[in-house]
């Protein structure tokens, strides 16, 4: 999933990407709100919510909402940045890397909250989050040349309807069209499965979600840097 580009990815790779890395975003997303009332992934909203609170007066607020939405830029300028050294270098595990890099982010901050540390709780809580899914989706955006984004809920219903209009009046172009289709059904599908599961995990087990969550990430990443050392 995190070693092959271009016209070595095929569907299925595709498929199991989207799959594990949104319900990864939904799950993380989800965990946010119940945290502090704030979502980390939906960058639409909060630029709609930082728009209302200028609107309103309440530059407080809308700094908080502006802080989520720079932040989500940045990690997935670190993630591209460090993508493109890598890619310099010929170092064929980045994007494995850079997964396990979040990975062991999300970890301590699952570990930070359940020791009760105030740093993971709340909006600093909110803002790593952001953090972590702009790297992560600028991953998988990258490594899929934009055919898998993670957070990207709106962009994939617009595609969906897209690919349906194809479907509809398109002869020769429908086995596109179909792989289109399923590919974002998956995502958006995995990406509610997985805030489902993590709303659920925070009220049984609280700031370990983060650790639970972590843990996948953790497995494809060490698997892939594995496969490329041998």
């Amino acid at each position: 999933m995190l070693g092959r580009e271009g016209a070595d990815r095929t569907r299925l790779i595709d498929l199991r990407l989207a799959a594990l890395l949104s319900a990864v975003a939904g799950g993380l997303n989800a965990t946010g709100f119940e945290v502090a009332g704030l979502f980390s992934a939906n960058m639409t909203g909060n630029v709609s919510a930082l728009a209302d609170q200028l609107g309103s007066g309440r530059v407080g607020l809308a700094l908080l909402f502006a802080i989520v939405v720079v932040v989500f830029i940045f990690g997935a300028l670190v993630a591209g940045l460090v993508i493109e050294l890598g890619r310099k270098r010929q170092f064929c595990g980045v994007y494995a890397a850079v997964v396990l890099v979040e990975a062991g982010l999300l970890g301590g901050l699952g570990l930070a909250g359940f020791a009760g540390w105030q740093g993971a709780q709340g909006t600093p809580l909110i803002v790593v989050l952001s953090f972590l899914l702009g790297l992560q989706n600028a991953v998988t955006t990258r490594i899929s040349a934009a055919r898998v984004r993670t957070t990207h809920v709106s962009g994939m219903a617009t595609d969906i309807g897209l690919a349906l209009a194809g479907l509809w009046v398109s002869g020769t172009r429908e086995a596109q069209f179909r792989e289109q289709l399923g590919l974002h059904l998956t995502t958006i599908a995995s990406f509610l499965v997985g805030g489902i599961a993590g709303a659920v995990l925070h009220r049984t087990v609280g700031p370990l979600t983060f650790v639970l969550f972590a843990l996948p990430l953790a497995l494809i990443a060490c698997r892939e840097l594995s496969r490329q050392a041998r």
